[in-house]
């Protein structure tokens, strides 16, 4: 009965989602698109003719716009689900901690990444600090990985929860990149503990 309870309200909430509504509009993928449109609004991130990961990238809206705005550049998505092609797109299917994937993804590499985003998170246990904890790993291991593929003046986007790693996680980008911001969209819900981390200018 709960767990109808809660389908039910999410449904409910997803109608009155403004966002929800302009991306069907717009024809994205998914909402998250607008956090993405909004991070980049603020730090002027995407540029013609740049390469792009994109780590936990399914369904793909965060490829999707990134794909409107480099137009000859070129991406490539990774994530454990299969994904619908994307224009300039290259789509890896497997799990970005895995060894293998990550020398996949750097067999695609033509030139250093100008942007690595990562929209990954783990699925929710309910408990916040967990939760919090395992996305904020993953974050981790992304930053860490994107140190060899990375341009010198590139930036790294991350989402992260609020919670226990998030100043470790902090302190980690200020050891790799000189540039350090955390920034909330307001397409973020409010009730959600996600902001995302953007860094910039390698060390």
């Amino acid at each position: 009965m709960k767990k109808n309870k809660i389908s039910k309200n999410w449904i409910n909430r997803q109608k009155r989602d403004i966002y929800v509504r302009q991306s069907k509009v717009d024809g994205y993928r998914a909402r998250s698109a607008y956090k993405l449109i909004e991070i980049d609004k603020k730090f002027k991130i995407f540029k013609n003719g740049i390469f792009v990961l994109d780590i936990g990238a399914a369904p793909g809206s965060w490829s999707q716009y990134a794909s409107k705005v480099i137009k000859n550049g070129k991406i490539i998505s990774i994530d454990l689900k299969e994904m619908s092609p994307i224009n300039n797109g290259i789509h890896i299917k497997g799990d970005f901690t895995e060894p293998s994937i990550q020398k996949k993804i750097q067999e695609n590499l033509a030139k250093e990444f100008d942007v690595v985003m990562s929209d990954m998170a783990v699925n929710t246990t309910g408990v916040k600090n967990l939760d919090s904890i395992q996305t904020g790993e993953l974050c981790k291991e992304a930053m860490i990985f994107t140190k060899k593929i990375i341009s010198s003046n590139g930036f790294f986007i991350s989402k992260i929860f609020m919670g226990s790693t998030f100043n470790e996680i902090v302190a980690l980008g200020k050891k790799i990149f000189k540039e350090v911001k955390v920034f909330k969209p307001l397409s973020s819900r409010k009730e959600s503990k996600e902001s995302f981390i953007i860094c910039k200018k390698i060390r």
